[in-house]
């Protein structure tokens, strides 16, 4: 049926009417796009020669709809039509009439935009390759034809450029040969061409394309648009290929520096395309471009000025802050030349320093010397897309300044004062302030938003820099908001930055200026474009902090301004119909006024707080609500809620039932906060209906969620109301959820917090007796016949608990309590190992929090428990031995001590115990006797040598928490010992040293700071135990305190890398009879190293280079072991993310380590472990690949596409690409 109705259409098309023919055609293309077209061998020839026919119809329409045709026709005939086709189409491109031309070659390119299959595309390639290069070098062609064709193989080989291997060499020859063509537009289309084909060339032909390149460069007698496009061609090339040009940087770079700096005064573009040239090495070659770094920061230093035909006479610096409106015009009668270029290589230079600036984090200072006083200085420029792009550069370089400096405080400044970019950056401030002050006052919006994007920037980076300078910078912000010309793009880039600098600086900074800030925000408030009121809402709620700081009192009078933000925000409250981001801020901003100003809104709270409350009843706006009344109910002020009170408890109740997580977590702390304000104007009887709502959210499954509900159920039970009703509500309701949660192996934290104070409150409230609760708690530990053992986690909290409740409960029962404990101990044990283990817990944590020397013989009964046949009961006893110990130093540490000396095999157990002394003492900074310490080291010194490295570990850890109390004596003992001749006891104290680094800042720091190289340098030594534990050390280090480190790694990060090579002397071969098993024993030392790596990255990326660490060391890494693959994969985002120049530059040689991963296969009968690691390897090489495919630019490389392609085309990969791409 189809092909009658086909063949009717067919005979239509060729009929004289061009509106049938035009329809016709229309009728074939709907035709050939449905699914079930099918067409036989006759039809296809039949179709094939039509279509090839209509494309020359005089009418245009008719032809423009044949060419449409061709896009489903070539995926629904045969591979011999589409070769006969093209070679049809490539005979008229060559042979036919001047009018056929463009048609024949829309019609190519879309046949090989639609070539889908390897072998159509070879038989195509086969075709049309030898005819394009005729077209392209054959004598007597036209331009026109030798354009087109250039354009046509410009598309071929970016799509199939490494299927034409063998045509490369001729290819090449026939490109290079058109650019020194005197026509520019073939010139131009050239460089495209050979761009797209230099992807997939070789390493031999790619030298040669430079060299010829290069050649032409050198010649100095060739025309200066020869020079141009030379220079292009070489940009091109550097971008398209990324870091493989990296070896041909040493043969071009002179020679562009060189163009640029004498080409003659009106060769603008020679210059600019230079620049271009250099941009691209900067970004694509980062590793081989190091070494003329410099030259190009001078060059673009020169070139950023570079304005031969306008002299600056006016000097800037007789600035005055009032400038009057008649100076204002000035930008507008400035000279104006529509013939000078000059520009471009102003823009060219702007953009190069910014990629100087983007992948030399290292330069960073250096930068801050040179560059960034002629930054500032150029913000006087007069073209505007320029000045746009020196703003873009000079954002970049404070980007890079937060980037390299996170996470450092200003601690130790004075040593490093020189070295620091912030430092050299708040030396810069008042010239910038100035410099953007100037650009504020211009005309120009664009120059406007460039400045407060600057300036946001800014206020990011270095949070307080701005406090001398507010009163410069209000009259900018005024002007944007009140100017009638302002756009709202600008009122929003003012109001964020003034939301930013209200929210980093300190309160009294703004008093002097509130009133003029003031007015111009909240008429913001009523502006029409949502996003602008949404902001200027975010603002008043800054200022409403600002205004008023301290409830106390302080020195500024804030009561003129209560009523008009009021009213501003009021006025936005009770408005329906606005979009959900106005509403939600102006909810947000009436619970600051409320909880700020409350004492001094009473008239108005009746009209405001319903609207609140009103708000809590809409879905879209109750989450917002209920956080705004959070923060009202934790007012200093106690604002009087009394209009609404019953209504809000009853709202919130309500709420702990839905779904929504969100809202339960904000409501339960709203209670928490009302309950503790308003208790004696809630009614008890509200209580109960709380407590049954909170039992239910009390759970494992949400331990944030849990802690939340057992905190607001202390609240309602420490009320001294509360009646015998909820004391029984919680018995019943909370209780039995409590004791199920105790037994839960994922309790820690935040919730185990909550739980132990939950049972403390109970004890308080008499509601409930101390047995019960005892008996209810040691009965959770019993093992029961349904759910087989405890886990051990919840051992440890059912311990911690019982020892709450004991020290709530009063002395009497505590003593009793232990009594009952020991007697435990005492009773034969081998019969029942959980009650003793939970026994021992249970007097460690009772120990811990209280002394208890009075129990004779307590440390005797403990002890015993060491001869246990079970491993936890050891542990245990050695752990309660320890916090029994930590209760009463003076009588239990001499103990311990005089057991370790004299009993070899409890050993291990007894250095657990003076472990836990010496964790809990550095914990709460406590001090220890000088004779116990001397004893201590002693002892700890003679373990370094242990065979056991469990002993080993212990001593280290040990040695390590010691020194956080008695710094001085410690460090010069362990660097005494970095030196010792046993391997076993250098590595002890440099993972002591590792366990002295801490997150909080400590004594150890200053002391040990001009000692580490003695101990990190240890990576060099001979012994791999000792090496790893350096990596160690120096990973610990870069995550705690990297400003102690920053001046070492100039000398470490080599080593560093040299630990992640596989070292074939430490593979051994294990010989198990039947079979050989390989040993690497270098793997953990390998992993270690690319996770210290990684650490580094996050710490002090201006030390580590990138491009010289991705390749070789990170992609041998990408194809080691399992265990290093994964550290290596997140470091590869990590950089993807930071550097992506650096990434790019080398992305091709990432690839295949990537795609081997990705496909690898587990044999048939591997066991279900290795399956699961498999699958966690591809899903880690995954994400890498979701960070590559976000950097811009990455489609330049063919190899990465493939990959791309390779996993869109399995659904297996792409359902796990995809749900990691959305995670």
């Amino acid at each position: 049926m189809a092909n009658l109705a086909l063949t009717g259409i067919l005979e239509k098309m060729t009929g004289k009417d061009k509106d049938y023919r035009y329809m016709a055609t229309s009728d074939l293309l709907n035709e050939l796009n449905k699914e079930t077209f099918k067409a036989d061998a006759d039809l296809e020839i039949k179709l094939t020669n039509i279509i090839i026919q209509q494309l020359d119809d005089v009418a245009g329409d008719v032809s423009g709809l044949a060419v449409k045709c061709l896009a489903p026709l070539v995926r629904k005939v045969s591979e011999a039509r589409v070769v006969e086709m093209t070679s049809k189409l490539c005979d008229k491109l060559l042979n036919g009439k001047d009018q056929h031309r463009d048609i024949a070659s829309i019609a190519l390119k879309t046949i090989v935009a639609e070539v889908s299959t390897k072998s159509l595309a070879q038989s195509i390639l086969l075709a049309l390759s030898p005819q394009l290069i005729n077209g392209i070098t054959g004598p007597g062609m036209s331009s026109e034809i030798k354009c087109e064709c250039l354009d046509i193989l410009c598309d071929i080989l970016h799509k199939f450029g490494n299927l034409m291997t063998a045509d490369h060499e001729l290819l090449l020859s026939a490109l290079l040969s058109q650019l020194s063509s005197n026509q520019a537009s073939i010139r131009k289309k050239t460089v495209a061409c050979i761009a797209s084909l230099s992807s997939s060339l070789s390493d031999d032909l790619l030298a040669r394309a430079t060299i010829q390149v290069v050649t032409n460069l050198k010649n100095k007698a060739a025309k200066s648009e020869m020079t141009r496009t030379n220079i292009q061609m070489i940009g091109a090339l550097s971008r398209a290929v990324g870091y493989r040009f990296g070896p041909h940087l040493g043969d071009t770079v002179p020679v562009l520096i060189n163009y640029c700096t004498s080409a003659s005064e009106n060769d603008e573009e020679l210059r600019e395309y230079s620049l271009q040239a250099l941009e691209s090495f900067l970004l694509r070659c980062p590793r081989d471009i190091s070494f003329y770094c410099d030259e190009i920061l001078h060059l673009t230093l020169k070139y950023l000025s570079y304005d031969p035909n306008f002299t600056d006479d006016m000097d800037e610096d007789t600035d005055d802050e009032h400038h009057d409106d008649e100076e204002e015009d000035e930008s507008a009668n400035e000279y104006t030349d529509d013939e000078d270029a000059s520009w471009k290589v102003r823009r060219a230079a702007a953009k190069c320093l910014a990629a100087l600036i983007v992948s030399r984090p290292e330069m960073l200072s250096r930068l801050y010397e040179e560059a960034c006083p002629k930054l500032i200085d150029r913000c006087k420029e007069r073209e505007e897309n320029v000045k746009m792009d020196v703003f873009n550069t000079f954002i970049e370089l404070l980007r890079q300044t937060g980037n390299v400096t996170k996470g450092q405080i200003d601690t130790n400044e004075a040593r490093q004062v020189n070295f620091i970019p912030r430092w050299l950056l708040k030396q810069e401030v008042p010239k910038i302030v100035k410099s953007i002050n100037r650009q504020l006052r211009e005309k120009s919006i664009k120059t406007k938003v460039g400045a407060f994007s600057v300036l946001k920037e800014l206020v990011v980076v270095l949070p307080d820099c701005l406090a001398d300078h507010i009163g410069s910078l209000i009259p900018g912000i005024e002007k944007a908001l009140n100017d009638k010309s302002s756009t709202s793009n600008l009122k929003i880039e003012a109001l964020t930055f003034t939301r930013l600098v209200l929210s980093s600086h300190s309160p009294s900074v703004f008093h002097p200026y509130i009133k003029a800030l003031s007015a111009p925000v909240l008429s913001a408030v009523g502006e029409r474009y949502y996003k602008v009121t949404a902001e200027a809402l975010r603002v008043c709620g800054e200022l409403v902090r600002v205004v008023r700081p301290c409830i106390e009192g302080s020195d500024f009078d804030f009561r003129p301004y209560v009523q008009p933000i009021y009213k501003g925000i009021m006025s936005r409250l009770i408005n329906q119909d606005q979009d959900q981001e106005v509403k939600e801020c102006a909810i947000s901003c009436m619970g600051l006024v409320v909880s700020t100003f409350g004492d001094h809104l009473n008239s108005e709270l009746p009209a405001c707080l319903p609207v609140l409350v009103d708000r809590m009843g809409n879905e879209i706006t109750r989450l917002t609500a209920v956080k705004a009344f959070a923060v009202i109910a934790a007012s200093p002020l106690r604002v009087d809620l009394s209009c609404v009170l019953d209504q809000v408890i009853a709202e919130l109740t309500a709420f702990l039932r839905k779904a929504n997580r969100a809202l339960r977590q904000a409501t339960l702390g709203t209670l928490n906060s009302l309950i503790v304000a308003y208790a004696d104007k809630i009614g008890s009887s509200g209580y109960e209906v709380i407590i049954v709502e909170l039992s239910a959210l009390i759970s494992d499954s949400d331990l944030h969620m849990t802690a939340l509900a057992l905190e607001l159920c202390c609240t309602l039970m420490s009320d001294s109301r509360s009646s015998q009703n909820v004391g029984l509500a919680v018995r019943n309701k909370v209780l039995p959820q409590a004791l199920t949660l105790i037994k839960s192996p994922l309790l820690q934290g935040q919730a185990l917090l909550a739980l132990q104070n939950f049972y403390a409150a109970l004890v308080y409230s008499a509601n409930t007796s101390f047995e019960s609760l005892l008996e209810s708690l040691l009965a959770g530990a019993r093992p029961s016949p349904q759910s087989g053992g405890i886990a051990k986690q919840a051992l440890h909290s059912i311990a911690q608990c019982v020892a709450v409740l004991c020290l709530a409960a009063g002395d009497q029962k505590c003593s009793s309590t232990v009594k009952m404990l020991t007697q435990i101990l005492k009773d034969d044990g081998s019969s029942n190992s959980a009650k003793q283990h939970l026994a021992l817990l249970c007097l460690g944590e009772i120990g811990r929090r209280k002394d208890l020397s009075a129990h004779e013989h307590i440390e005797n009964i403990v002890i015993e428990s060491f001869q246990s046949p079970f491993e936890e009961i050891k542990s245990a006893a050695s752990y309660a031995l320890g916090n029994i110990a930590v209760g009463n130093l003076p009588k239990y540490l001499p103990f311990i001590l005089n057991q370790i000396d004299n009993q070899q095999k409890k050993q291990y157990l007894l250095l657990h115990s003076l472990k836990e002394v010496i964790v809990r003492q550095s914990v709460d900074k406590a001090e220890f006797q000088e004779s116990s310490v001397e004893k201590i080291l002693n002892l700890l010194f003679n373990h370094c040598e242990s065979e056991e490295e469990g002993v080993r570990n212990v001593v280290a850890e040990c040695l390590g928490k010691i020194a956080l109390i008695e710094p001085a004596k410690l460090v010069p003992a362990l660097k005494v010992r970095t030196v010792s001749p046993t391997a076993f006891t250098r590595a002890t104290v440099v993972i002591a040293v590792k366990y002295s680094i801490v997150e909080r800042p400590e004594k150890i720091d200053e002391i040990i700071y001009p000692e580490i190289s003695s101990f990190l340098m240890l990576i060099t030594d001979n012994d791999r135990h000792v090496r790893r534990a350096a990596v160690l050390a120096l990973n610990t280090f870069a995550h705690n305190k990297p400003n102690l480190i920053k001046g070492l790694l100039p000398d470490l990060l080599p080593l560093l890398y040299d630990q992640t090579i596989v070292k074939q002397e430490l593979i051994r071969t294990v010989d198990l009879g039947p079979f050989k098993h390989t040993v690497d024993d270098g793997l953990e030392l390998r992993k270690a190293a690319f996770e210290c790596v990684d650490t580094l990255l996050d710490s002090c990326l201006d030390q580590v280079n990138p491009s010289s660490f991705i390749v070789p060391y990170l992609k041998s890494g990408l194809d080691d072991h399992y265990d290093v693959k994964m550290p290596c994969h997140l470091i590869l985002s990590k950089l993807a993310d930071k550097c992506p120049s650096a990434v790019l530059a080398v992305l091709d040689s990432l690839v295949d380590p990537l795609q081997k991963t990705i496909n690898f296969k587990p044999k048939q009968d591997a066991v279900k472990q290795e399956v699961d690691r498999n699958e966690d390897m591809i899903r880690s090489a995954l994400r890498a690949i979701v960070s590559l495919n976000r950097i811009s630019g990455g489609d330049c490389s063919v190899k990465f596409k493939n990959l791309m392609n390779e996993i869109a085309k399995s659904q297996t990969l792409w359902e796990k690409y995809y749900s990691i791409r959305n995670e």
